[in-house]
């Protein structure tokens, strides 16, 4: 599960600032428990538990199933989530001039790709799933949801950077998870991320989540199905690489030649030596929690 600061985030927030629903959950941990058994754990009446665990269910934190044999008249509830990420403001440089760039998932210039594979619009899928021939059809360029197993997906932009101009920070944001047949919460991927042919940076998405439903993701695409990603904002600058204020590598802005160079490269891979080889799903606008494309801002100064 993904968190911001917005309203939307608040039912989560709420359900977790209480140390009773605290317990409930440590309680649960990897089991299934009935409501008299957290009851009696908790030493309260039966009542005063269900709404406690009603709360966290109503913020898809936990869910519930009717037992089976001889418990099959009690409500048996488990966690539905294992990870809550928060995902604070970008905070933004104002004395540095920007080049924005929003850059649509099909708008890819180069791949290479193996099954499992695909692409989908707002509205449909495009193709047929796990046919790499699909990432050339015409519908590709409306695709806000891409995945596949192996491979790359390349592209590139135009560098409005003047020879004038310093540049100081290349972010790049993205929603990212891994792939898997359906869906996979635990399938570490290790992602590799290049700009303009250079390694900066490879990133491990934990898993392909589909335990919630991501919040723009269309009503058609089914439950099952990877839902989310995570928003990532990968920075390069002076001193190094990072991802959300991790260093990940030593490569700094001179390394990247911008000065040199009329078009910016940007290449997501999952490569053959990757220790966690469990592809890739980017998100675009019309998928996920996020409402964006990949986001690449250019700050400089004069």
């Amino acid at each position: 599960m993904e968190l911001d600061l917005s309203p939307l985030s608040l039912r989560v927030y709420e359900a977790l600032a209480s140390e009773t629903r605290l317990k409930i959950l440590e309680f649960i941990g990897g089991n299934k428990r009935s409501v008299s058994e957290i009851a009696t754990f908790l030493n309260v009446s039966n009542s005063i538990t269900t709404r406690h665990i009603q709360q966290l269910e109503d913020c898809g934190i936990l869910d519930s199933e009717r037992g089976r044999g001889k418990d099959r008249n009690k409500k048996l509830v488990y966690l539905k989530v294992d990870h809550i990420y928060v995902t604070f403001p970008v905070k933004i440089y104002h004395e540095y001039q920007l080049y924005s760039t929003n850059l649509k998932l099909g708008h890819f210039t180069n791949f290479s790709v193996t099954p499992t594979c695909g692409l989908a619009t707002a509205t449909n899928a495009v193709g047929q799933f796990d046919e790499p021939k699909y990432f050339m059809d015409q519908q590709r360029v409306d695709a806000d949801l891409l995945w596949f197993g192996a491979g790359f997906v390349e592209y590139t932009i135009p560098n409005f950077l003047k020879k004038n101009e310093t540049p100081k920070l290349l972010e790049i944001s993205f929603e990212i998870a891994s792939e898997f047949p359906v869906s996979n919460n635990f399938c570490p991927s290790d992602i590799s991320i290049y700009i303009n042919e250079i390694k900066v940076a490879v990133y491990t998405a934990p898993g392909n989540f589909s335990d919630t439903r991501g919040r723009y993701t269309p009503s058609w695409w089914h439950n099952h199905y990877s839902q989310y990603g995570l928003l990532k904002h990968l920075r390069v600058n002076e001193f190094d690489t990072g991802i959300d204020g991790i260093a990940h590598s030593s490569v700094v802005l001179s390394d990247l030649n911008l000065h040199d160079c009329s078009f910016i490269k940007i290449r997501f891979a999952v490569e053959a030596d990757a220790k966690n080889k469990c592809g890739l799903t980017l998100f675009g606008k019309s998928f996920g929690n996020h409402d964006q494309d990949i986001l690449i801002n250019l700050y400089y100064t004069k």
